[in-house]
């Protein structure tokens, strides 16, 4: 019998302990016991969201072109101009 190795500070058969008896070593699945209808239902969930990616970063531009152009009709202003002028100058004035 092949010596039992815990994980998670459990005790094994080689430090002197006892291996719990419903215990296995973990196995590799082979490729033949996947299920092959589950790979199809993967396969039509991706490809009922294709575009999806497209389509949110169309969105996410859309709304960067509007909020930029609410930036725009806002800066154009007379009060918001002198706002920035006078705080550049200060900025750029020594002492």
């Amino acid at each position: 019998m092949a010596p039992y190795v815990a994980g998670c500070g459990a005790i094994s058969p080689a430090a002197g302990g006892a291996a719990p008896a419903n215990r296995t070593a973990p196995s590799t699945p082979s490729a033949r016991s996947v299920d092959p209808g589950r790979f199809r239902r993967a396969l039509r969930v991706v490809a009922g969201e294709r575009g999806a990616a497209t389509a949110e970063y169309a969105v996410a531009t859309m709304a960067a072109v509007g909020f930029a152009g609410l930036l725009v009709v806002i800066l154009r202003g007379d009060e918001v101009r002198g706002i920035l002028t006078d705080l550049v100058r200060n900025a750029l004035t020594v002492g």
